[in-house]
C-alpha cells in the first residue's frame, strides 16, 4: 500500500516496552513511520544515523535521561522537533525541557488522541511557525538590528560578528519578534504562535525573553530591543 504524502519519520524514545509499542502502532495507523529507541544512548545513535521529522522523548530513561539527550541534540545543532513525555508534572521540569529546546511537554498519563493532535500541531509548526508579516523588510531573509544579524534561511544569529548559539525555541521566538517590530504582543499570543496553545506558561515566555536579553542586549537589565510592556506583554524595538 502506498504511504500517504503526509507520512513523517518519528522516533519514539521510551523504555516502557508496552507504551513504546502502543505509540508506534498508533503513529503508523495515523500514517507515519515509527522507530523505537529504548534508552538515551540508543536514541542519540539513531538520531546520528537517521533524519527524523519528530522525536517523542521520555524523560526517565536508562543510561542517559531525556533532558541529557535533548541537551546533546541541541548542542550538536540538531533542531528536530521534540515532544517531551514525562510523569513529572512540576513547572521546573517543563521549563527546563522548554529552555533546552523542546517543542512541547506532555504529562503522563496522557490521552492518545491529545498526543496525536500535538504531534500533528508540532509537525505543522515545524513547516511554518510564524504568519507572513506585513512590513516589506520583514520578508527579508536577513534582518539586522544594532550589531545583531539574524539569518532566517540559515537559522544563524551573529552579534558583532560573533556567532550566538540559540536553542530551537529561542530562535523561533527571536524570529517572531523581528518579523513583528514595534508591535505589542501579549504572552498568550506568543505561546500560541511559538509554542502552541497547550504548551508553556506566561513564565515560560519571561524566561525565554530573559535569555534573549542576556545574549543580544548591551545591558540585559535595561533592555533596548526586547521591551516589557507592563500589563500587556513585550515589544521588539529594532
Amino acid at each position: 500500500m502506498k504511504e500517504p504524502a503526509t507520512a513523517r519519520e518519528i522516533l519514539v524514545v521510551e523504555d516502557d516496552e508496552a507504551i513504546a509499542t502502543g505509540l508506534s502502532l498508533n503513529l503508523r495507523l495515523a500514517g507515519h513511520r515509527a522507530t523505537i529507541a529504548g534508552d538515551g544512548d540508543a536514541a542519540l545513535e539513531a538520531l546520528t544515523s537517521t533524519i527524523f521529522d519528530l522525536v517523542l522523548l521520555d524523560i526517565n530513561l536508562p543510561r542517559r535521561n531525556g533532558l541529557d539527550v535533548l541537551s546533546a541534540l541541541r548542542g550538536a545543532d540538531n533542531f528536530v522537533p521534540v515532544i517531551v513525555l514525562s510523569a513529572r508534572d512540576g513547572e521546573y521540569d517543563k521549563v527546563a525541557a522548554l529552555r533546552l529546546g523542546a517543542d512541547d511537554y506532555v504529562t503522563k498519563p496522557f490521552a492518545l488522541a491529545e498526543l496525536l493532535a500535538r504531534v500533528d500541531a508540532v509537525l505543522r509548526r515545524a513547516q511554518s511557525l510564524a504568519p507572513t508579516p506585513p512590513a516589506a523588510e520583514v520578508d527579508a531573509t536577513v534582518v539586522k538590528f544594532a550589531d545583531v544579524v539574524v539569518d532566517a534561511a540559515q537559522r544563524t544569529v551573529t552579534r558583532a560578528g560573533e556567532v550566538v548559539k540559540l536553542t530551537h525555541l529561542e530562535f523561533e521566538l527571536l524570529l517572531f519578534f523581528v518579523r513583528h517590530p514595534a508591535q505589542v504582543v501579549v504572552r498568550q499570543h506568543l505561546l500560541e504562535m511559538v509554542w502552541g496553545q497547550s504548551a508553556g506558561t506566561p513564565r515560560t515566555i519571561d524566561n525565554f525573553v530573559g535569555q534573549l536579553r542576556k545574549r543580544l542586549e548591551v545591558d540585559p537589565e535595561r533592555p533596548r530591543h526586547f521591551v516589557t510592556v507592563r500589563g500587556s506583554g513585550y515589544r521588539f524595538d529594532p
